[in-house]
């Protein structure tokens, strides 16, 4: 039996870019990425400024953010995204993924998980490896694969080129998570590559693109689970899925109250009905990160791994 833990984190990792641009190797199962025509110094500058208002804004609302700068070498264009890499839970456990972009790979770094026991005096039990499966070609990436509900031991996963069944049946084991799992693609029929693009789970609010889910029977069971396990759900359109909106993450700051972290973009596709949702649940933080989410196909829920540590 895996003892109860909280779905809000009150600290987070960032990484903050040295060479960020966007990764001709996952252009092609990221149909998000890629519409920035900037070069790649133009792409770095304005990710460095988009991170830090976003390390600002969050600081603000007392969320504990605990930045790591990247390293100039290996080349890692996606480093600013290390909740595919790596997820750290309240039992002091820390699990390393398998990813498809071999550049990609590189983005782990031992000396992190050091400077989480160093700098901040965390309890690390075990490391997960299960970086194995990249040998046979099956992935899983990290929190981006899955959206897990903690506090229910439920992890949501839509399958995709960089989400697989077995690493993703070796994490429920290892871990205890019960999957539901499911197929997703967005408008134009084509898998989409992350379920943390289309969905979130709160502690009371969920938010999820249904739609865009293929399966009829598939999509009432993911809303049944999400309504069973007391969660309201804020069904989202296709337009405010491609705008990230699906992408935020609920946190909880050092008062106990509850931060909805999204991006700019993300926050204007919402409707005045969905907003006055999050308003009561808690606070909105919401920054600009377009130059981001334009050249990566990535937003602020994956630029944020959530710390539970003990």
């Amino acid at each position: 039996m895996t003892d109860p833990e909280a779905q809000l984190a009150s600290r987070v990792l960032m990484i903050r870019p040295v060479r960020f641009e966007s990764n001709p190797l996952t252009a092609l199962s990221n149909r998000f990425q890629g519409k920035s025509d900037a070069d790649p110094e133009a792409q770095q500058l304005a990710a460095l400024r988009e991170f830090d208002g976003l390390v600002d804004a969050l600081r603000g609302a007392g969320i504990e953010v605990f930045v790591v700068e990247d390293t100039p070498e290996p080349h890692t264009p996606d480093s600013i995204f290390p909740n595919n890499w790596i997820s750290l839970h309240a039992d002091g456990r820390v699990v390393l993924y398998p990813m498809e972009a071999r550049n990609r790979r590189t983005e782990r770094r031992p000396d992190i998980i050091e400077l989480l026991d160093d700098k901040l005096g965390l309890t690390i039990t075990e490391v997960v490896d299960l970086t194995e499966h990249e040998d046979s070609g099956h992935y899983l990436e990290g929190t981006g694969s899955m959206v897990l509900d903690r506090a229910n031991r439920i992890a949501y996963a839509c399958l995709s080129s960089r989400t697989h069944f077995d690493p993703l049946g070796d994490f429920a084991q290892r871990l205890n998570y019960e999957v539901v799992a499911f197929d997703a693609v967005d408008r134009e029929g084509v898998a989409i590559y992350h379920t943390n693009v289309l969905m979130n789970v709160g502690e009371e609010v969920a938010v999820i693109c249904d739609e865009a889910i293929v399966r009829q029977e598939q999509r009432h069971a993911v809303l049944a689970q999400l309504r069973d396990t007391g969660h309201e759900v804020i069904s989202l359109s296709y337009d405010q899925l491609d705008a990230f909106a699906g992408n935020m993450l609920e946190l909880q700051n050092s008062q106990g109250e509850r931060v909805v972290a999204m991006s700019q973009q993300a926050f204007e596709s919402l409707n005045e009905t969905q907003l006055s949702v999050f308003r009561a649940n808690g606070r909105i933080v919401s920054v600009p990160i377009n130059s981001i989410e334009d050249s990566a196909g990535g937003s602020v829920r994956c630029m944020l791994a959530e710390i539970h540590l003990p």
